[in-house]
């Protein structure tokens, strides 16, 4: 078989609609477009969210609260979770991706003490933990390191 033999099914390629081809085509006249209006006109685009002149939805309901640009959105891991970890397994960002436990290895990682770690001990580096989630790291004779926000 040659590449100039290939040849698509039949019907696998619909042929585009001819607007304003005449009357007898169905698409003739206005073509599909209406009567008036400016969806009707060339280059007549409504804006997202436009309403006719109406006062837009957006605009008239209440805007409330604040959204700081530094706002700190953790990935959280509790303890209970890290138990799948052999005994002596340095556990970082890339190993939680592997295991699945977070979305992805490049956002912040938080630790959490939800649960507890059958004495194992583990190396953790993450961005963050919370207080009794270090206690209970360091109870079961396992390290926690902190490391900076990129």
């Amino acid at each position: 078989m040659n590449l100039n033999a290939l040849k698509a099914d039949e019907g696998s390629r619909k042929t585009r609609k001819r607007k304003g081809q005449g009357i007898a085509t169905g698409n003739g006249k206005t073509g599909g477009r209406g009567h008036k209006g400016q969806k009707s006109r060339s280059g007549g685009k409504v804006a997202r969210g436009f309403e006719g002149g109406q006062m837009p939805l957006i605009r008239r309901v209440p805007k409330r609260g604040f959204t700081p640009l530094t706002d700190n959105d953790y990935q959280v891991v509790n303890l209970d979770s890290l138990n799948k970890f052999d005994d002596g397994t340095v556990v970082d960002a890339a190993r939680l991706f592997e295991a699945g436990l977070v979305r992805n290895a490049v956002d912040t990682i938080k630790i959490l003490g939800g649960g507890e770690l059958t004495a194992k001990k583990l190396t953790i580096a993450v961005t963050a933990a919370s207080a009794s989630a270090v206690a209970k790291v360091e109870a079961s004779g396992g390290t926690l390191n902190l490391t900076a926000k990129a």
